[in-house]
């Protein structure tokens, strides 16, 4: 498991061809897997703390036409939260892509097949 990985383990990785060989951002990579093992521990599962953040429920934001957003007051929240617990690399912007990918901000602009249905719509379910 990577959030066991010795010395040893991180010098052989430094010598890996077949991935990012920086010191620091493997250092980082085991240190987020402890991290993320004691978040798991503390809320039962790493998407529970994350969905807690939004009260389960995606947030749906509209942005301007044209407009694009690379963080949010969510975005800045977490990624405190996150560097707090010793997550690294977990910047607002890198954080504010990460919400965007599992869906717990959803900002398409209207017209795009992923964005959701308006108000008279189904409304978007509050997540398990």
């Amino acid at each position: 498991m990577v959030a066991g990985f010795d010395a040893r383990r991180r010098a052989r990785l430094l010598q890996e061809p077949a991935i990012v060989r920086h010191r620091l951002k493997i250092a980082a990579a085991i240190t987020h897997a402890q991290a993320f093992l004691k978040v798991q521990r503390e809320f039962g599962s790493f998407s529970r703390y994350l969905w807690g953040f939004v009260d389960g429920r995606p947030q749906v934001q509209r942005p301007a036409p044209g407009a694009q957003r690379s963080s949010s007051t969510l975005s800045h929240a977490l990624s405190k939260d996150l560097a707090q617990r010793g997550f690294r690399f977990v910047g607002p912007t890198i954080v504010y892509s990460y919400l965007q990918a599992v869906g717990v901000v959803n900002d398409h602009e209207r017209g795009c097949h992923l964005c959701p249905p308006g108000p008279r719509a189904r409304r978007w379910g509050k997540h398990p």
